[in-house]
């Protein structure tokens, strides 16, 4: 069933170019939609692996290479940057009683709503660029960001830090593969988990220590 999605998302990834990449990673930043695939998949198109697949922006074509790869990177960012300024402002408005009513909607129930607060207690604004690094949590940080009341600012600047270092990285593995993406998708499909892993790794250990360093100022303050 997930390699049927998949394939359904990258054919329209072919189909309708810089839209499909944009209206999908709207949608992952609500909802899992398969952004790994979707945006390795777009990388390809940019390259010029698929004849008939071209990069077009209101009508005008955009030359494949460095500036398609660019369009496409760009147009995966700015879609799930929308995306999650609608999670965000779902979450704010709705707050717990939304969804304790009709978390089903958001494959958020009870228990993954405590297991997001816990990840905001814990890791703060952290939380929303860990978020966006990491497989498939990624996709539910968004609305409880607005339910725990994220600092819009604060909130939209991780997003887009995070969402361009996950669209230009897996866009990049595409545009250099090109038609032989589908060959690395199937053998080294949890290789980018490892590189968004190892990437979390680097995030958390970061917060950490200026975590550290903030409570050290603060008991020195105290002294």
């Amino acid at each position: 069933m997930l390699a049927s999605l998949t394939s359904q998302f990258t054919s329209i990834v072919g189909s309708h170019g810089l839209y499909a990449v944009f209206g999908l990673m709207l949608v992952d930043a609500l909802l899992p939609a398969a952004s790994e695939a979707v945006m390795v998949y777009a990388g390809a198109v940019a390259a010029g692996a698929f004849a008939g697949q071209d990069v077009v922006l209101v009508g005008a074509k955009i030359p494949h290479g460095l500036p398609a790869y660019a369009a496409m990177a760009l147009a995966g960012t700015v879609g799930y940057l929308a995306g999650s300024l609608a999670g965000w402002g779902i979450g704010a408005a709705g707050g717990r009683p939304l969804l304790e009513r009709h978390g089903a909607w958001f494959h958020l129930d009870a228990e993954k709503l405590a297991r997001a607060e816990a990840w905001f207690d814990r890791w703060g604004d952290w939380a929303v660029l860990l978020g966006r690094v990491t497989p498939v949590v990624r996709s539910f940080i968004s609305i409880p960001a607005g339910v725990f009341r994220a600092p819009l600012h604060r909130y939209l600047w991780l997003t887009l830090v995070g969402s361009a270092v996950w669209s230009f990285a897996l866009a990049g593995v595409g545009w250099g593969l090109g038609e032989s993406w589908q060959t690395f998708h199937d053998r080294f499909r949890y290789a980018d988990y490892a590189a968004a892993g190892a990437l979390a790794a680097g995030i958390i250990l970061l917060a950490w220590k200026l975590r550290g360093r903030r409570r050290g100022g603060k008991d020195a303050a105290r002294g």
